[in-house]
């Protein structure tokens, strides 16, 4: 027996060299969190000093282990693996071995990397149409519920939170009023100089006042503000939801017996449609105000232009833009609440929501404008 590697009041290590290339080290005592720190850079001094091939930890004497000992005893068993020796533990009581195999499985797991398998193209397919079919359901129950909550609401009117509704109104409608003027004065300006230098070659440039004007009030007036209210206040409406149903706001409401959807569905949706109208016209008229610039540039006053403007639209022409509006602010307003209310848990969840709205949001403005397109034709319009 050599003299002792570690000598302290509670641990005792002593190694012994039964032959070349072997080492023992007899444990007594208590190894824990108090005796860890020195004994393990004074047992790795000595596996570096002698690089045994064999090394035998010998635990019959140990009376107690705790988490750092144990990690000690492990990290001497990987440092011979790496080094291309052998360890084994030997002699150690039932609950040590149980704590080292404890430890032994978390740390291999830890170690061992998961690979993912990715899905197959079909298995996308089926789980897209599972989740499609769910999220189908859960959609025609939110229509349903926010049906009867604004029958509700049109049979008692003050269950309605009009202060809500005017403060959401300020936020949808005023506050967007700078970006609606910057976007409508340039799609104007922009596409009546790109159809001005064409037309003007033809000597039929003031026929730019009828393409910018139709296109505006029938088409991209609506779908244009519907598209920003999308990005601007559905997202924001999901955001706002969907971060109280995180934090466990709405189950308070139920818990309180108010109901959640005439509680914060109906005043967004109310601003919304309230808005909606009004902010489509005030894109329009910035529109109609960046073509007569271009107008004006091309030496065709401002009279002529609007003489022109008002030879070729017809009030049927502002109404079907307005009808699609109010539509489209329906479809902005209960998609954005509707996405809040089905946010799920984790930190990832309301911008997941958020993200979710917008799309979901400029999908459903496309394919009913699509529809509008078809109604219209069928009906002259």
């Amino acid at each position: 027996m050599d003299t002792q590697l570690i000598d302290q009041s509670e641990l005792t290590i002593e190694p012994e060299r039964p032959g070349k290339g072997t080492l023992i080290l007899h444990v007594r005592g208590r190894l824990a969190v108090e005796t860890t720190p020195q004994t393990w850079r004074a047992a790795f001094a000595q596996l570096e000093t002698e690089k045994p091939r064999s090394l035998t930890l010998e635990l019959s004497g140990l009376d107690y282990c705790d988490g750092s000992g144990a990690a000690l005893l492990l990290a001497l068993e990987r440092w011979q693996a790496a080094h291309e020796g052998s360890a084994k533990i030997t002699g150690a009581n039932p609950d040590i071995e149980r704590l080292l195999h404890h430890y032994r499985s978390v740390s291999e797991t830890a170690a061992t990397p998961r690979r993912q398998r990715h899905p197959l193209l079909l298995e996308q397919v089926g789980g897209g149409a599972i989740e499609l079919y769910y999220d189908i359901g859960d959609l025609v129950s939110f229509i349903g519920e926010s049906t009867m909550a604004f029958r509700r609401a049109l049979l008692r009117p003050k269950l309605v939170r009009w202060r809500e509704v005017l403060d959401f109104a300020e936020i949808t409608g005023v506050d967007a009023l700078p970006i609606i003027a910057l976007l409508g004065f340039l799609i104007g300006l922009i596409m009546a100089f790109q159809s001005a230098v064409p037309l003007r070659a033809y000597g039929a440039d003031l026929f730019v006042a009828n393409l910018v004007g139709l296109s505006i009030l029938r088409e991209l007036g609506p779908l244009l503000t519907a598209v920003i209210l999308a990005g601007r206040s559905g997202s924001a409406f999901a955001a706002e939801i969907g971060t109280m149903k995180v934090e466990e706001e709405l189950d308070a409401l139920v818990t309180m017996g108010l109901d959640p959807v005439l509680f914060l569905v109906v005043p967004r949706t109310l601003a919304a449609v309230a808005m909606m109208p009004l902010l489509t016209i005030f894109l329009e008229i910035c529109g109609l105000a960046g073509g007569a610039l271009v107008m004006r540039s091309f030496g065709i006053p401002p009279t002529s232009y609007i003489h022109q403007l008002m030879s070729a639209l017809q009030l049927h022409d502002l109404l079907g833009g307005l009808v699609k509006s109010v539509v489209f602010g329906i479809l902005v307003a209960g998609i954005g609440c509707y996405r809040g209310l089905g946010t799920g848990s984790g930190p990832s969840a309301v911008g997941a929501s958020t993200t979710s709205a917008v799309v979901s949001g400029i999908v459903l403005i496309i394919l009913a404008d699509g529809v509008f397109s078809i109604l219209y034709y069928i009906l002259g319009l």
